[in-house]
């Protein structure tokens, strides 16, 4: 019997011991102590295991990390180009090398380059991103991102090629920040870009830029052209740079922002202008005052600027090309009330741009016929002034009818000298000359009316001339480029070569001999001073305008009231040799 219990224990001992697991399982277990809990805890986890254990949650969180970061191991270059443009990105800091104008050469004759390479290099490429951290800023434009070319993409050996229309991504993350740039082009001269930078989850306002100038600008003249220009509602801001402030946030709702030279524009337009910041840049650069001799340098302002919005991702789009009017008035603009619909504003006709502009267009329209600018000024310049011709003659004779009664203003003028200024009577005088005018007919501002009526338009037809991108390298007989200085000088001689025969041709009744000869000499010679470095195209029509004057006055010299005011002259001349 006691073998038998014996036998029992034991094999309802090995019954429990094999049946534990299950009984864990199933059965209730009773809470247990801390205490219990402690001893019960290093069967799961020994302490040599928990030294062990931090590698191994590395590890699975490892994978983890290293899905969510992208980075490019290589530089590489992706191209992107249409009939107008040849654009060169980096992979290092996703922002752009070249940016290529086609249908434009620079003064070399070579494709017009948009990125100014030595301001680029100094203060930043095109399309990088700006931030308010500089630490942040300087990464995100120095790292390799992964770059991603859409449908089309032809890959080459360093590099990728895409035919616009198309798209273009780069991606960069890592543990501290993720950053999506996606870039759309098309066949004009603007690209869509979005742009996100977050870190840690959180947006950071990182603005696309335009940093550092354009690359037509080779010479002291060409930066101090440079101006950041910008449309908010109707009015049109074109601040030079000694009025920009580098670093400076602009909360406005802008219609489009950016950065200008005399002929060519990088503009940025928001898709909604009215939640946009833009900062303004500005930097000092040494440029050389000659090309052709690099060492000698001087100082220059470089004008940029980065625009995006604050609270969020960006999306803008951006014009980089030429400030030609026909291009300018095919791009839409997002408009608020009264503004433009287009970037048209980019000209800048002056303040008579009302009449300025209608000049452009028809000179546009005479170069359809004869496709060459310089006969196309030609033409227009003779159709003016056969059109002011009226002007002039009626300015001619209502200086006659002031000579004619000039004796009997002298006579009053002599009756009331007498009298000091302050003396009531002297107003007699002046009802006395305003009934002698009256009663011949002679308006006080008869002859000076035309010339008033003619000046604004020779304003607006100056800053037309001055604005127009078709001249810039158009050539014309011995000019190689309109919209440069004459190189030989023949234009500036002629201008004072010429206005030296209308001053001879031209009656001058009332005015002295000795002061007469001084404005026949001094008036053409500091023409021909002003014209020295004006555009050609300027020179032309001043020119031909005064070659069309003595046509004109030699014809008009022969007609009774040119000999009426010739002999009146003369009559003087006589008279103060006499005396």
């Amino acid at each position: 019997m006691e073998k038998r219990l014996l036998l029992v224990f034991a094999l309802t001992f090995v019954v429990i011991v094999l049946f534990q697991p299950l009984l864990k399982k199933y059965l209730p277990q009773p809470p247990a102590s801390p205490q219990t809990q402690g001893q019960n805890q290093p069967p799961q986890q020994t302490p040599a295991e928990t030294a062990a254990k931090p590698p191994e949650v590395k590890n699975e969180k490892a994978p983890a990390a290293a899905a969510s970061n992208k980075q490019g191991s290589i530089e590489t270059t992706t191209i992107v180009e249409n009939n107008l443009y040849r654009i060169t990105f980096t992979n290092r800091g996703a922002q752009v090398k070249s940016w290529i104008l086609k249908k434009f050469k620079d003064d070399r004759g070579q494709p017009l380059e948009l990125v100014n390479g030595a301001a680029s290099e100094k203060f930043g490429y095109p399309l990088s991103l700006w931030t308010y951290d500089e630490g942040r800023r300087n990464k995100l434009n120095s790292v390799l991102y992964v770059a991603s070319g859409g449908p089309g993409t032809v890959k080459r050996i360093g590099e990728e090629w895409i035919t616009a229309p198309g798209d273009l991504t780069f991606e960069y993350s890592d543990q501290d920040v993720t950053v999506r740039k996606t870039l759309h082009f098309d066949n004009t001269y603007v690209v869509q870009i979005e742009s996100s930078v977050t870190s840690n989850g959180n947006q950071v306002p990182a603005y696309p830029s335009w940093p550092a100038g354009l690359g037509d600008q080779v010479n002291p003249v060409g930066y101090a052209a440079s101006k950041l220009e910008y449309q908010t509602s109707s009015s049109i801001e074109r601040l030079a740079f000694k009025k920009v402030i580098g670093g400076n946030t602009l909360h406005l709702p802008f219609n489009w922002i950016g950065v200008t030279d005399q002929y060519f524009a990088a503009i940025f337009l928001p898709k909604d202008p009215q939640n946009v910041a833009a900062v303004t840049l500005r930097n000092g650069l040494d440029v050389p005052k000659d090309p052709k001799n690099p060492q000698d340098t001087t100082k220059a302002d470089v004008l940029g600027a980065a625009v995006g919005n604050g609270n969020g991702p960006t999306e803008d789009r951006i014009f980089v090309g030429p400030k030609e009017l026909k291009t300018l008035e095919g791009i839409s603009v997002p408009t608020i009330t009264g503004a433009e619909p287009d970037l048209r504003g980019l000209v800048n006709f002056g303040f008579f741009g009302v009449i300025a502009r209608p000049l452009f267009i028809w000179l546009r329209w005479t170069y359809g016929f004869v496709h060459n600018w310089g006969w196309a000024i030609v033409i227009q310049t003779l159709i003016i002034n056969l059109a002011l011709l009226p002007l002039r003659i009626s300015s001619m004779k209502s200086a006659l009818k002031m000579q004619r009664i000039q004796p009997q203003m002298n006579a009053i003028k002599e009756k009331y000298k007498k009298y000091t200024m302050r003396d009531p009577r002297r107003q007699e005088m002046n009802t006395e000359i305003g009934e002698l005018m009256k009663r011949e007919g002679v308006s006080p501002v008869g002859g000076c009316l035309p010339m008033l009526i003619q000046m604004p338009f020779l304003f607006a037809y100056y800053a037309m001339l001055g604005s127009a991108l078709d001249l810039r390298q158009a050539p014309w007989l011995w000019i190689k480029d309109l919209s440069a200085a004459d190189p030989y000088l023949i234009l500036p001689i002629l201008i004072i070569v010429t206005g030296l025969l209308t001053q001879r041709m031209t009656p001058q009744a009332g005015m002295d001999p000795s002061q007469q000869k001084m404005m026949n000499v001094m008036m053409p010679i500091m023409f021909g001073f002003i014209s020295y470095r004006l555009a050609a195209g300027l020179c032309l029509y001043w020119c031909e305008g005064s070659v069309i004057a003595i046509a004109q006055q030699m014809v008009m010299n022969r007609s009774s009231l040119g000999r009426e005011m010739r002999e009146m002259a003369l009559k003087r001349a006589r008279k103060k040799e006499k005396k």
